[in-house]
């Protein structure tokens, strides 16, 4: 998700099998979200989304991308059910883990 190029880029051949690696900006931060308020872990959430958006935004060609997706808010509906079906989904995983590790201490 690097906007641009870093001095930690290069490439390597082994046989004939070529190889481009590269290393972000050793700039790390982290989020201890069991610290966050609503409102903090709503924000964290949304500043997720716009790097997750711009990084994929740069691997393509914008242009083309936004004429593909069109004017109307059918993507738009689409990626919000998905979301809402992947929330739901997360939530009764994280139900069956919690029940599954209740179960286990119990025993």
């Amino acid at each position: 998700m690097q906007a641009v190029s870093g001095t930690f880029l290069g490439w390597a051949s082994l046989g004939s099998t070529d190889f481009y690696f590269r290393q972000l900006r050793d700039m790390k931060l982290s989020v201890d979200l069991e610290t966050l308020s609503e409102e903090g872990f709503i924000e964290y959430c949304r500043f997720c989304g716009w790097a997750l958006a711009r990084a994929h935004a740069r691997s393509g060609d914008p242009a083309l991308i936004s004429g593909y997706l069109g004017i109307k808010d059918v993507f738009d509906r689409a990626i919000a059910t998905f979301a809402e079906t992947y929330a739901d989904q997360t939530e009764r995983d994280h139900a069956a883990l919690v029940a599954h590790i209740q179960a286990t201490q119990a025993s």
